[in-house]
Formats: structure tokens, sequence, C-alpha cells
């Protein structure tokens, strides 16, 4: 299971309900208000990669940060991957797909719009701020 941080870390006790043995580990990624995906964190291990990887990512709007994450696990040797949301935008899943064709997305609703600010309408909000009770307006840091 990799979530990608913090939204994603919802996801991951459901999750180890269904795959209990599991192993988690987990990306730090955000996307600058132009839209540029920047990884913060990484905990995936160097000596061994694995043969399954389930990418949690509640919502993907623009699909440029769960992009990012799926080229990380790429890179790291990640044999199958199989991206999970609960909430993707058609334009984010297509480009998604189009940028990753060997991979499986599963999302739970698919959204018609984006806002002008590349956001998920109408969408559940910050997802990651919504979990952790972060005050609305809180400047990125």
């Amino acid at each position: 299971l990799v979530p990608i941080m913090r939204s994603g870390l919802g996801m991951v006790e459901a999750m180890l309900e269904l795959l209990p043995n599991a192993v988690v580990h987990h990306l730090g990624m955000f996307r600058t208000r132009t839209g540029q995906p920047i990884e913060y964190y990484s905990r995936l291990p160097r000596d061994s990669a694995c043969d399954l990887a389930f990418v949690l990512e509640p919502c993907i709007a623009t699909a440029s940060t769960v992009s990012a994450a799926v080229l990380k696990l790429k890179g790291w040797g990640a044999e199958r991957i199989v991206v999970l949301s609960v909430l993707v935008s058609r334009a984010g899943l297509h480009e998604l797909q189009k940028a990753h064709p060997d991979i499986t997305v599963y999302s739970v609703q698919v959204d018609e719009d984006l806002s002008d600010d590349r956001c998920l309408l109408p969408g559940l909000g910050d997802t990651g701020d919504r979990q952790f009770a972060t005050p609305a307006g809180t400047p990125l840091s």
C-alpha cells in the first residue's frame, strides 16, 4: 500500500482490513498552485520493490500528483500498479490513463468538471485538511 500523504493516509486503515498482511510505504507529494507535483517524502525501501502496489489517493483532479507517484513507483521497480480513489475528474482520469496505460484505476465517482484553479467540481474540498482538521486558509509550509 502506498498512500500519497496526507490525504491517502485516510484510506490505509480500511485497506489493511482487506489486506491485513500488506506492507505500507509512504510517499509525500503535493501540487503547487501552478500544478507542478512536488515530492517531499519517500519511504520506499532501497533494496527491494514490490510485485503489486496499491496507490491510495482519495481525490484526483488533474492527475499530476498521482502520475508523478506512479512514475516514482515504476522507477522503484513496482511490477503492477493499481490506483484506488474515491473521486476523480474525467480529465484527470483521461490524463492518467494516457500517461500510464499499463496501470489500473478504480474510483467510486467521476466528476465531469474542474474549476478554473484545477480543483474538482463539485469535489470534496481538501481531503487532507478535512482529515487532519487543518483550519481553512492555512498557508502551505
